[in-house]
């Protein structure tokens, strides 16, 4: 529901989750200051998927900005695991057939997130 409220901008949606999405960024925040003072591999790069369904519209979209730069309005769950993403990405096909599947492979570079504002943590524990 919260990330269904974030991509498309649900007003209503936003508003009712507000507590929830400043706890949840906060927490984010926090995790993500605790993993780079205390991990000596903050600075390596590594990749991440992400498998999803995603409406035929959507990926006709997706498919105009290969090789672009894309960012994201909600927030999203990764594993470093391959085969769990192409689960998930086939498990949203499997319950909509209108659904393709399809997975993000992100490479993240510790030291450009660094620069930024957005946090990222690893949340397997």
């Amino acid at each position: 529901m919260l990330n269904r409220g974030l991509r498309r901008m649900e007003v209503d949606i936003m508003l009712k989750m507000g507590f929830f999405i400043r706890a949840l960024h906060k927490d984010i925040e926090n995790l993500h200051l605790q993993q780079q003072s205390t991990n000596t591999a903050a600075t390596a790069i590594f990749q991440v998927f992400r498998g999803q369904g995603l409406s035929v519209e959507d990926f006709e979209k997706l498919k105009k900005t290969k090789g672009r730069l894309m960012s994201f309005n909600n927030f999203l769950s990764t594993s470093r695991n391959r085969d769990i993403s192409l689960w998930f990405a086939q498990q949203a096909v499997d319950k909509n057939s209108g659904l393709i599947g399809i997975l993000f492979v992100m490479t993240i570079d510790p030291t450009v997130c660094a620069k930024s504002s957005i946090p990222f943590a690893d949340v397997k524990n």
